[in-house]
């Protein structure tokens, strides 16, 4: 497979590498500007920045880059033989850019809040699948860039494995839907797990979960009512809020990210 074929296969299969390009180079060196390398997860190479010490320092920094969550980019300035002891003598500049798998987003329904829900989530950089039996609500007419699962949204909530970057957002059409969804995904690992609802609706919902035999460490893991407080009425100012809320979570490294997410914690009443 061809340097570029690998790089498309691994875009397309949403998985995290760093792309580390040479931007310049004086004196001797083993590679010239222009020359590649994709750094994997796995630590696994495709392409070449020059072999050696300099292509190690560059792999090192890329595992180290993929493990930071702040920083996306490097670049790094390195001289091969003072730096390095490399018998080459020159100095290679090289960028490192990082490319991380998008955060899933598993949207339990077709509604009319869902369909706001779902663009705004595409735009915003995650991968979206929705979830509905009837076809006529989960067409990709209205639901454009997702993924698209027409089965019984409970079934699907059975199955689901989750993961440390799924986001669940339970939105059907039944409240007993959402309540057989939501006692399916709370022992599923998840960045994120909420249920569109009133406040009312929400300690309904977990007085049913109690009584249900969940503790409440495990009740504590759903959020109802989702989304940050804007006062929001319409489908699509309801997106607004849900997708807000779901940045800051995927944002919550960030200090500002940090306190939108403490002010978008129900009050208690």
């Amino acid at each position: 497979m061809t340097f570029y074929a690998e790089l498309q296969r691994l875009l397309e299969a949403n998985e995290p590498f760093v792309l580390c390009t040479v931007i310049a180079a004086q004196g001797s060196t083993p590679q010239k500007p222009g020359s590649k390398l994709v750094v994997k997860a796995d630590g696994g190479l495709v392409g070449t920045v020059g072999g050696g010490a300099i292509e190690k320092q560059i792999v090192d920094a890329a595992l180290a880059l993929l493990a930071d969550g702040r920083t996306t980019t490097r670049t790094l300035d390195t001289h091969l033989t003072h730096e390095l002891g490399m018998c080459c003598g020159g100095r290679m500049t090289v960028f490192l850019e990082k490319h991380v798998a998008a955060p899933a987003l598993v949207v339990f329904g077709a509604g009319h809040v869902a369909k706001e829900l779902a663009a705004l989530a595409v735009a915003t950089g995650f991968r979206v699948t929705v979830v509905d039996e009837r076809a006529e609500w989960a067409s990709a007419t209205r639901f454009s860039g997702c993924e698209l699962v027409l089965r019984p949204c409970d079934d699907v909530a059975r199955e689901h494995r989750g993961g440390a970057d799924t986001y669940y957002c339970v939105t059907t059409h039944d409240h007993a839907l959402d309540q057989r969804c939501v006692e399916a995904l709370l022992d599923t690992p998840s960045a994120y797990l909420g249920v569109i609802g009133s406040r009312r609706k929400a300690e309904r919902f977990r007085q049913r979960l109690r009584a249900g035999g969940f503790d409440e460490a495990r009740i504590a893991r759903l959020e109802c009512p989702m989304g940050v407080d804007i006062g929001a009425l319409t489908p699509a100012e309801i997106g607004v809020s849900i997708v807000a809320r779901l940045v800051a979570v995927r944002r919550a490294e960030h200090e500002a990210a940090k306190r939108l997410v403490l002010l978008a914690q129900p009050v208690p009443r």
